[in-house]
């Protein structure tokens, strides 16, 4: 086998690994999609696509004939009612409200003390320094809800049980060791003679940080106020040990507070409840992927 014999096989095995990856990956999230809109309510009765003729389908494509597959497309069936019996009959505008609020105070507080923290490791010297990178290198190796007993009791001395502003807290420092080494790797590629130049000017560090770094660092800053927006929306653990009022849930809690104890009779429900989480998501990722991307590119290299 020669080498364009070896590139050729080389460029078919990855395109065939990439595309089970894709198959992988796109199939359960067109299962739930597509689930929501089945006019069941179990995972046993469920379907891909709704109501399709499938037998009808695969002897039109074996006879090559175009009417039998069309009619086989026919006899799908897709419902809005589960959509309808969030809306009217659940509280799941209140647990969209909850949530939206969380993340989006959540997203301005982690990144803010994300990116002070990172600048100052990343430009200043001082006692302790390289001691504080450390610890916040090693805290990543634990879990987070290794420390759920101390965030009660701290929370509870506080008075911020049951509150939206203590699981802000809880999400904003937690978000700092990871994205702070992250960040500070970004500051540590921007050149320092922009800093010396801005201070032979006249300006001060915190002019400098917010009218020559923070323009050059928008990748990163992207980065990590997209990926703390996204966190309180997946989280189950912590909003449940927080949050205890009916009027303060979030959607992780609700939507599994409405299926539990019911096994899988309410699935097509929970599943149009999934598909609405995932919309401010997707729409986010696609608005600003090349930020995103571009900022986890450059944080890493260092």
């Amino acid at each position: 086998m020669n080498r364009k014999q070896k590139d050729r096989f080389s460029s078919f095995f990855k395109h065939l690994l990439l595309t089970f990856v894709a198959i992988f990956t796109v199939y359960p999230v067109i299962w739930i999609v597509m689930g929501s809109f089945n006019p069941g309510s179990s995972l046993f009765t469920a379907q891909v696509i709704p109501g399709m003729n499938w037998s009808l389908f695969w002897e039109g494509m074996r006879q090559f004939d175009f009417h039998t597959v069309m009619e086989s497309f026919r006899s799908i069936r897709l419902t809005l009612t589960h959509y309808s019996h969030l809306f009217q009959e659940t509280n799941y505008l209140l647990w969209y409200k909850n949530t939206l609020k969380i993340a989006f105070w959540n997203m301005v507080l982690s990144t803010f003390l994300v990116v002070t923290a990172a600048y100052a490791f990343s430009r200043f010297r001082f006692p302790g320094r390289k001691q504080g990178l450390m610890t916040m290198l090693v805290l990543q190796m634990f879990p987070g809800f290794m420390g759920m007993i101390a965030i009660y009791i701290l929370l509870l001395q506080l008075n911020l049980l049951d509150n939206h502003w203590g699981l802000v807290l809880v999400y904003a420092g937690g978000s700092i060791p990871f994205n702070a080494w992250i960040v500070k790797g970004y500051f540590d590629t921007l050149p320092k003679s922009l800093e010396e130049a801005a201070k032979i000017d006249g300006a001060g560090n915190a002019t400098i940080f917010a009218r020559v770094l923070m323009p050059l660092s928008v990748p990163i800053l992207v980065f990590v106020a997209v990926s703390n927006f996204i966190g309180p929306w997946m989280d189950f653990i912590f909003a449940r040990l927080v949050l205890r009022s009916n009027e303060n849930k979030t959607l992780a809690i609700g939507l599994f507070e409405m299926v539990t104890g019911r096994g899988n009779t309410e699935f097509t429900l929970f599943a149009a409840g999934a598909v609405l989480v995932a919309v401010p998501i997707t729409i986010l990722f696609m608005m600003f992927q090349r930020f995103m991307v571009e900022g986890l590119k450059a944080g890493a290299n260092k």
